[in-house]
């Protein structure tokens, strides 16, 4: 009986035994299994770190050297850096690809994999794209007083050097280089650099303003630094150099100006202008505006058919037209006269559609005038202008044609126009516009910003600041 007991005895020990056996290598096993997790989500962190620092040395590498997209090499990545620890310790590695802006951009795309020396199966990217902020990223901008009505509604941010009265909808920043002005369109006390008078009216200074969500509806900024416009003459200088050497570059046609048609096989025919349209009896320049003429073509002969330039920029030191089409093309087109001087400023006018293929961003067109962009008088009933558009010293508008109700022909039947399309964006030095008051001018007025220029403006196209700034940051698939 005893030898029974203690044979039961054993026979329980051994299967506690086997159960305790189990139960602790389970333990050991989950503890082992959760370190490992540990180890690997730490080395993962370390590895998204590592990518980081790949990312900011490669942006403080631009601050210094703008140009250089060869991480000082000279020759292609990617681009390995040892990464190490406070006591110098390598205990990883970046490993850069980087891809330089296209033609006339300044976009850099960066792609930064973090890799860890304990564990060679860890490893994490960051791809980020930075960019030197240009004009393009406005939808308008001004260095005068703007007005925009009821109805108006903006896609693009808008931005003053003086101020701005907007009575619409603006579904991005408007802001303005002043805190007050006063505001030419009506009487009475200063007003923010930023206000409208929507119902309920914004109070007047030193009242903080309201939000007003409902009319600005990602906020309204003032003061804030103001764009610098004197400042793209030295732009301007610098493209015609680059249009000298291999862009595509005339001097003055010796005529009324130039007429350029771009085409969707990447070439333009290009025309000497001989004589403008006259305006009809009775169209005289009532405004006394400056500059005033019919700004439309007669006469024309053709030059010759030409290639776009390899780096998209087009230089007139002439008056140019500018209409036709393109297909997956990038170009800026300018018209301007050296040494600067005030008579001598040269416009570019636009009458006849000008229009992208393709609205995905591979289609881009710049026109900058050291003068104006006029709209002329025998412009087209419907007109669409796909570009971003500059006039450094005037405005981009039309020219006010008079009405047959103030007697005789006047300028019918030209003086009104049914609908005006811009696709891109508008930086003007003086208010622009493209009606009046009395009915002249283009009745219905679209203006859509393109949100490519963001990432893409034209080439060379003027810049606002000389720092590369993030567009965007996404964690990306790391590198083989």
């Amino acid at each position: 009986m005893r030898q029974s007991q203690q044979g039961q005895m054993l026979i329980q020990v051994i299967i506690f035994g086997a159960i305790a056996i189990i139960s602790i290598s389970g333990l050991v096993g989950w503890a082992v299994a959760n370190i490992k997790a540990s180890r690997q989500t730490f080395y993962r962190e370390q590895a998204i770190q590592i990518a980081e620092a790949g990312i900011d040395y490669y942006r403080w590498h631009l601050a210094h050297a703008p140009q250089d997209f060869q991480d000082g090499t000279g020759g292609p990545g990617p681009y390995i850096h040892d990464f190490t620890d406070k006591d110098g310790n390598t205990i990883g590695q970046f490993i850069l690809e980087i891809t330089p802006p296209p033609l006339g951009s300044s976009l850099v795309t960066i792609k930064s994999t973090g890799k860890i020396s304990a564990d060679a199966n860890i490893s994490r990217a960051i791809l980020t794209r930075l960019a030197k902020p240009s004009l393009a990223k406005y939808a308008i901008a001004a260095n005068d007083v703007m007005r925009f009505g009821g109805g108006t509604e903006v896609s693009g941010a808008i931005h003053s050097n003086r101020g701005i009265r907007f009575d619409g909808l603006a579904h991005n920043v408007v802001s303005s280089a002043v805190a007050d002005y006063d505001d030419p369109d009506h009487s009475g006390a200063n007003e923010f650099g930023v206000h409208t008078h929507t119902s309920p009216a914004d109070p007047l200074p030193p009242n903080p303003p309201p939000a007003r969500t409902d009319i600005f509806e990602a906020g309204r900024q003032f003061p804030i630094p103001a764009v610098d416009f004197t400042g793209i003459t030295a732009d301007l200088a610098q493209m015609k150099s680059d249009a000298q050497t291999s862009g595509f570059y005339r001097p003055s046609s010796g005529a009324l100006g130039y007429h350029i048609v771009l085409r969707n096989d990447d070439t333009f025919n290009l025309y000497r202008i001989t004589n403008f349209v006259n305006p009809p009896s009775g169209c005289t320049n009532y405004l006394n505006q400056s500059g005033w003429s019919t700004w439309s073509i007669q006469n024309q002969q053709l030059i010759g058919n030409f290639t776009f330039p390899t780096n998209g920029i087009i230089f007139f030191e002439d008056n140019v037209f500018a209409d036709g089409q393109i297909n997956s093309a990038r170009l800026t087109l300018v018209a301007a006269s050296f040494p600067d001087n005030p008579p001598t400023r040269k416009n570019i006018i636009v009458n006849n559609d000008l229009l992208y293929t393709n609205y995905d961003g591979q289609d881009t067109v710049g026109l900058i005038a050291q003068e104006s962009v006029h709209i002329g008088m025998a412009s087209e009933n419907n007109l669409r202008i796909d570009a971003a558009l500059i006039a450094q010293n005037g405005r981009v508008g039309r020219y006010y044609y008079r009405s047959p109700s103030w007697g005789n022909q006047r300028c019918s039947p030209y003086h009104t126009r049914q609908t005006i399309t811009s696709y891109g964006m508008i930086a003007t030095n003086l208010r622009y516009g493209f009606a009046y008051t009395d009915g002249t001018g283009y009745r219905t007025r679209n203006l859509i910003y393109d949100a490519n220029l963001l990432y893409g403006p034209p080439p060379s196209f003027p810049l606002t600041s000389d720092q590369y700034v993030t567009l965007s940051w996404e964690e990306g698939t790391p590198a083989e």
